[in-house]
């Protein structure tokens, strides 16, 4: 880890990809001098799963170490225009094993390990939470959906609200659900961990905190989502903003809106990594944590 400011460290780590791909590399910030445990987030950048890298969610990966003292690892993923789905859910794996591989290393707190993203990135992260949920390998605590790109049937959308919003527009999210989706796009076979509006019974994933303008295109898609994870018994904090189009925040980043919104995501992630620290572990993760514990 290299010193970037006094009080922050960065650095890149290298964790073995999914079978037969290439390793992921994670962009990594935490409190410089860590020496004790702390909890970790692992974020997913978003650009629609065609574009779009680590680099451009430093100010937010920065922010978040600095503001709550945890650890902030940033998953390089393959993007749609050469690796379909599931490469980036797969991906977005990896890294979430590679970061409890290297919890010795990096100080970090393996029972208080949260996941999140913007946009296509909240969308991995849900589909990263399913994953984990199946696998029982892992559990995240917590899942901060930043306006999640969801639900790949919008783009059969030809509502006017839809050929209307902004930044995002209906032509844009057609692009990029085909470009990871090829021809199963708004079809029946397409996997929730690559849309995790798919997936019938969200019951037994990670709290949620879900933030979205009333001018986004996944406005609708992530108002339901919130509402399904609450029917499934998954405690869901939905935050709407009225008038905020999407990445509003990324655009206008000074502005008091943009700053709400993000103290919003700071509070709802400090509060669950907080209660998580005595939460009851199941016998599987018990056993996970032993043998964590048991490495050399």
């Amino acid at each position: 880890m290299n010193d970037i400011h006094p009080d922050l460290a960065r650095g890149r780590f290298v964790v073995p990809g999914p079978e037969g791909v290439p390793d992921v590399s994670l962009r990594v910030f935490q409190p410089a001098g860590l020496k004790t445990t702390a909890p970790a987030l692992l974020w997913v950048h978003g650009g629609g799963l065609i574009f779009g890298a680590p680099e451009n969610d430093d100010r937010t990966s920065i922010a978040f170490a600095r503001e709550l003292g945890i650890t902030v690892a940033a998953v390089r993923y393959r993007l749609a225009s050469h690796s379909p789905a599931p490469a980036a859910v797969e991906d977005a794996y990896a890294a979430l094993r590679g970061l409890v591989a290297q919890a010795r290393h990096l100080h970090i707190d393996i029972d208080r390990i949260a996941i999140g993203g913007a946009s296509a990135g909240g969308g991995i992260a849900a589909g990263l939470a399913l994953h984990a949920h199946d696998r029982a390998e892992i559990r995240p605590v917590f899942q901060l959906l930043v306006y999640p790109m969801l639900d790949d049937r919008t783009t059969t959308r030809t509502d006017p609200y839809a050929l209307d919003v902004r930044l995002w527009t209906a032509k844009s999210n057609r692009y990029g659900w085909s470009s990871y989706l090829g021809d199963a796009v708004a079809g029946p076979d397409v996997s929730p961990y690559a849309a995790a509006a798919r997936r019938e019974d969200l019951s037994g994933l990670p709290p949620a905190w879900i933030g979205v303008g009333t001018l986004d295109l996944f406005h609708d898609e992530d108002v339901e989502y919130a509402r399904r994870l609450d029917d499934s018994g998954v405690p869901c904090e939905l935050h709407v903003v009225p008038g905020a189009f999407h990445g509003f925040d990324a655009v206008f980043p000074d502005v008091e809106v943009s700053r709400d919104f993000w103290r919003q995501q700071v509070k709802a992630l400090a509060r669950e990594l907080q209660q998580s620290r005595g939460r009851p572990r199941s016998a599987a993760e018990c056993e996970r944590r032993q043998k964590h514990h048991e490495q050399p």
